[in-house]
């Protein structure tokens, strides 16, 4: 063992024992942060617009403050970017991260001094967990690699701006930057294919210990090393037994990243976000990731069920129940207040509060009042191919509302790694899969209301085909599990 796996282990035992201390008093600590938070921000254009003056109690603050997305807060967000101090947080922030918005354009998302070290805390935090779960700190002597934007920063307004995953590039601490791979010139390239490329370059003869990045992108590094070496990449990287994702669910992928390595490896998820780093996965053993409680964030959770009502209910961390879909509202020293990212979560434990992520709330099916989110589609597929040699690359769901002949139905479109021998069975375990987990949408196939579900071929490469024309291959961009209209599903079939 090295002195610097050593030094690993004491330093994950330090980080577990100052977790333990806010793990064991969860609603507390919220309390702690809620109080700060409110007390910090009192003297801001925002905290005087909404009586953070006056706001005691989670009540109050529901009664002053009610739930935005960005459109909401789009006005406040636009004087920060301006230059104009004190608005939504003491001074200005630190960075924007600059992320693509469906609706508003581009979204400038506000990094502060005080936000900002929890995005880099967590991070490490989640490997030094892993250390300390495992006993395994082998790997800080190989190199690592995060699969992520240009660090390549603008300025604008005295501010400067970035992908997030590029300005934590700018934080990574000096003890890891001899192991950090790629290069930095490597990691500016803006073009995706190029950069995957040169990054096979730099990685393919040295000791890969650590891989990180979101599924489909790191998928299609490993099919180049692949192609390039003519081995596995666990062959290759004899010392990789890490792998550390966020962004998408992992499960959709496993068979084909195991068919890839040539062997399982452990895996961390993470789940972070511009605008905050809110959970990482704490056991090998368990489901779901631990939700940080600690880490400058106010946590509310609204009902899906419930969200589009007029006044839905409000749920602070202590009355959040097991396996219920929420809305993810958040509150944070970056200055987002009562703030709804768009992402569901259900709790998979209460002691401690783990969570998964089950989708978006504009990412739905619900063409017929079925509902349909993106765990279940992910659960659904990954029954299908249980036990299989069927392999998936991509995936996406979408309606069909007004096909040509018979009832309307769900279509699948799918990129195989090997197909299944029989499509329509195939596609009969999904439906059967689907009506197990979602009443409402077995109602409708009892009903005759839908027929059950038609899955469509992509060919290969189809689905970063798409990414493509539309400017979102690579970095952190994802694509959409399921949609409540045809406009990806129109575009994939015109590329057919």
């Amino acid at each position: 063992m090295t002195l610097k796996s050593i030094a690993a282990k004491l330093f994950a035992r330090a980080i577990h024992h100052k977790t333990k201390k806010w793990l064991t008093n969860p609603i507390e600590t919220q309390q702690k942060v809620f109080l700060a938070l409110i007390h910090q921000a009192a003297t801001t254009q925002f905290g005087k617009d909404h009586n953070f003056n006056q706001i005691k109690t989670h009540h109050d603050f529901t009664t002053n403050v009610k739930v935005r997305d960005y459109e909401a807060l789009k006005p406040y967000i636009e004087k920060v970017v301006n230059g104009e101090p004190d608005i939504l947080w003491k001074g200005k922030p630190l960075y924007f991260a600059k992320t693509s918005g469906t609706t508003s354009g581009a979204k400038y998302i506000p990094l502060t001094k005080e936000s900002m070290p929890f995005h880099i805390k967590a991070a490490r935090n989640a490997i030094l967990n892993y250390i300390h779960q495992t006993g395994n700190a082998q790997f800080v002597d190989g190199k690592m690699i995060f699969l992520q934007g240009s660090p390549y920063l603008e300025y604008k307004n005295g501010i400067n701006l970035g992908r997030l995953s590029g300005i934590v590039a700018h934080f990574v601490p000096k003890y890891l930057q001899k192991n950090r791979m790629p290069s930095w010139e490597t990691n500016c390239i803006e073009d995706w294919e190029t950069k995957i490329n040169a990054i096979v370059d730099e990685t393919i003869h040295e000791d890969m210990a650590v891989i990180s990045g979101i599924p489909p992108w790191v998928l299609m590094y490993f099919e180049k090393l692949k192609e390039k070496a003519h081995k596995p990449v666990g062959e290759l990287f004899k010392n990789f037994n890490l792998f550390i994702y966020g962004g998408v669910n992992y499960e959709p992928y496993r068979a084909k990243f195991e068919k890839l390595i040539g062997r399982k490896v452990d895996s961390i998820e993470l789940f972070p976000a511009s605008e905050g780093f809110f959970a990482y996965q704490d056991s090998q053993k368990e489901k779901g990731m631990l939700l940080l409680l600690n880490s400058g964030i106010f946590y509310e959770f609204i009902k899906t069920d419930e969200f589009h009502t007029k006044n839905p209910k409000r749920h602070t961390i202590g009355e959040v129940e097991l396996s219920i879909n929420y809305v993810l509202i958040i509150s944070t020293n970056a200055g987002l207040w009562a703030y709804n990212i768009g992402d569901t979560v259900q709790f998979t434990c209460l002691k401690p509060y783990r969570v998964i992520v089950s989708g978006r709330i504009k990412h739905f099916i619900s063409a017929f009042g079925e509902h349909v989110i993106a765990k279940e589609v992910e659960s659904a597929l990954q029954e299908a191919v249980q036990n299989t040699e069927v392999r998936v690359n991509e995936f996406t769901v979408a309606p069909q509302i007004t096909p040509s002949t018979g009832l309307p139905y769900h279509e699948w479109f799918i990129e195989f790694e090997n197909e299944p021998n029989n499509l329509s069975a195939f596609a009969l375990k999904i439906d059967n899969a689907m009506r197990k987990q979602n009443a409402y949408y077995n109602d409708l196939i009892i009903g005759k209301v839908l027929r059950t579900v038609v899955v469509s071929k992509v060919p290969k490469n189809g689905f970063q085909e798409y990414m493509k024309s539309i400017g979102k291959l690579g970095g952190q961009n994802k694509l959409a599990r399921l949609s409540d209209n045809r406009e990806i599903a129109d575009k994939l079939r015109m590329s057919n």
